[in-house]
């Protein structure tokens, strides 16, 4: 047996429901594509040789916390890299330098470039790791040692992950 469809005539929608429908659409996409563009340097693949180099010493931070500017800073003066000799070869220097560039955050939220191209000293860093919301002595802890050591306390950083749900800050 099968079923009989009826369409029964609708009533054509208002101009007020038309322009409701037509805000949310536009609104949906918006939040879609911010969305996208918010994570894409933030979690993704991170590029072997930058691994490789970077994570020797500290987190291989995400390409998008920074803006392409900055990362060109940082990679044009790694003999000084925060204290430390960093220098690598030239082909691996523009190797990295080349991918960080095309992988920089060029969103609203690290379109500034912060105090001394530091993640730390960052607009957006510092809003989300506001006083007050955090002890006072987090970061004076051993197990913390300096807003830089951000594993510390976001147990999937290695993994492009900084979700605020998954956050264990350390006695």
């Amino acid at each position: 047996m099968h079923a009989q469809l009826s369409f029964a005539p609708r009533k054509p929608m208002s101009y007020f429901s038309l322009k409701k429908l037509a805000f949310a659409v536009a609104l949906s996409a918006s939040l879609t594509a911010s969305a996208q563009a918010e994570s894409k340097g933030i979690s993704g693949p991170l590029l072997p040789k930058y691994q490789q180099e970077c994570a020797a010493c500290h987190l291989a931070y995400p390409p998008g916390m920074l803006p392409a500017a900055s990362w060109q800073r940082i990679m044009g003066a790694l003999n000084q890299h925060y204290g430390a000799d960093a220098s690598l070869d030239e082909a691996t220097t523009r190797e990295i330098g080349v991918w960080l560039k095309a992988h920089a955050g060029s969103y609203k939220r690290v379109s500034e470039q912060p105090p001394q191209d530091r993640i730390s000293k960052s607009a957006w860093f510092l809003q989300k790791h506001r006083p007050g919301e955090l002890p006072a002595d987090v970061w004076k802890r051993a197990a913390v040692g300096s807003p830089a050591n951000c594993a510390a306390c976001h147990r999937s950083a290695a993994q492009g992950s900084f979700n605020e749900h998954e956050v264990k800050i350390p006695k």
